[in-house]
């Protein structure tokens, strides 16, 4: 979906200083991977979340992307992601993938949330990232290769074939031009 960069998207005013659903849907328009590696859990304190200060534990991330304020749900899955650690100086270095829950209530109302999946992400090995290369490449329109991309949910965790996608679907709209 092309932007029309002389008009003001809706999710302009959701933005905060941390990770939140309206990043997460850009992400998922723009194609992009929800797999994170924590690089280090802090827990804050009187820190600004949401326009109130509360005490949060908040994880930082290795890619360049805001940081999580990790909720007592999201706390308990990464703990359990980190091995049982319940110290958060041993949440470093997990991979985790996010996702939109719409279901999340605050203040008895529903307004959808940003959950770390309960189980590691799927890594894909070599051989089958060498296969999904070669099916890539032997794709012929459009159609094809979006049938392939959404054929396996292992091949939206990998940075390098979500790339090897987005040129290939512009290598068929030049030629189909």
């Amino acid at each position: 979906m092309s932007r029309d960069n002389s008009k003001t998207h809706y999710r302009k005013v959701f933005k905060s200083d941390h990770l939140g659903s309206a990043d997460l849907e850009e992400f998922i328009e723009e194609g992009k991977s929800l797999i994170f590696t924590i690089k280090e859990v802090r827990q804050e304190y009187s820190t600004k979340v949401a326009g109130r200060k509360i005490d949060a534990n908040i994880a930082y991330f290795k890619e360049s992307i805001k940081p999580l304020v990790l909720n007592a749900t999201n706390s308990k899955i990464v703990k359990r992601l980190a091995g049982g650690s319940p110290f958060v100086e041993d949440w470093r270095n997990i991979m985790i993938e996010l996702y939109i829950d719409p279901t999340v209530r605050m203040k008895g109302e529903v307004v959808g949330g940003v959950r770390v999946k309960d189980e590691p992400p799927k890594i894909m090995n070599e051989q089958e990232i060498k296969m999904i290369t070669a099916k890539i490449a032997a794709c012929l329109s459009i159609d094809e290769l979006q049938s392939l991309y959404n054929s396996n949910i292992k091949v939206k965790t990998n940075k390098d074939l979500i790339q090897k996608f987005k040129e290939k679907k512009r290598e068929l709209q030049e030629a189909s031009e």
